[in-house]
């Protein structure tokens, strides 16, 4: 360090040190203000991210599978990255197996699968790590299972070791949600090692699963009550659309720089 640099910060650290700032008391009233009837938070929601390119797709917990499929299967999408680790990635690739013989596996009444939490994802760190390998190889290398023309890929090696494809071969990608936000018309991602953030931020098409019961008013209080301050992941994302940008000349366009369809499969 120079000796002006160093006589420079010295001084800032004498001033600083000798006139303590006390910082104010907090007040989130005006956020806590930020209130819409439970029944308005979806079309708020669905009509802000619509005006932006978002679609959405209305499905069950029961065939929100299927409806994903067939969706990216009239799309013309080759194939679909998943998170094999999570619940809902489970069920993607359970829903594409074989039947089991009856009295074996799951059945049409299971239970829905829980949300996981922000404190459960914290709980490893946020890299694009991924879960343990897929049993299910693919000629040339790739693994899945193939149903209705479209190919299950799931998102179980380093990104190192199939980055190219990743870049160049995957169409879409699945991924879950901590819920949607009226006052932004935002969705809520929280990545981990489970579901990497390059789920949502590479592929073509990026699907996300909103559940009808995660919805909340404010940044601020899906924040305060998943608790966010007790544990925080090297980066949670909003997503209001599909990838966006504009030029000097303020001519918007869409797809640029990452997914060029937004799709939200609203679960009820």
């Amino acid at each position: 360090m120079s000796d002006a640099r160093a006589a420079i910060l010295g001084t800032l650290r004498r001033t600083r040190d000798a006139h303590p700032v006390t910082p104010p008391p907090s007040d989130f009233t005006p956020l806590a203000e930020k209130q819409w009837p439970p029944e308005e938070r979806l079309p708020r929601i669905r009509r802000m991210m619509e005006a932006v390119h978002t679609e959405f797709l209305d499905a069950t917990e029961a065939d929100w599978p299927a409806v994903v499929t067939d969706f990216l299967t009239r799309a013309g999408a080759a194939n679909l990255l998943y998170a094999p680790g999570t619940a809902d990635g489970a069920k993607l690739a359970n829903a594409q197996s074989p039947s089991p013989p009856r009295g074996e596996g799951r059945g049409e009444g299971d239970a829905p699968q829980p949300r996981t939490s922000p404190q459960d994802l914290s709980a490893t760190p946020n890299t694009d790590a991924v879960a343990p390998p897929h049993p299910n190889p693919l000629p040339g290398g790739e693994r899945g299972n193939v149903a209705s023309g479209l190919t299950l890929i799931p998102y179980d090696r380093p990104i190192e070791d199939f980055k190219q494809q990743m870049f160049e071969g995957i169409d879409a990608g699945l991924t879950g949600t901590l819920g949607a936000i009226a006052d932004t018309g935002s969705l809520i991602l929280w990545p981990s090692a489970a579901e990497p953030r390059l789920l949502s931020l590479v592929p073509h098409i990026h699907v996300a699963l909103l559940r009808a019961d995660a919805l909340y008013d404010s940044f601020w209080q899906a924040m305060r009550d998943q608790r966010w301050a007790d544990a925080m992941p090297t980066n949670a994302l909003l997503i209001s659309g599909p990838s966006k940008t504009a030029d000097i000349e303020q001519t918007l366009a869409y797809g640029v720089h990452g997914p060029k369809r937004l799709v939200v499969v609203i679960v009820r």
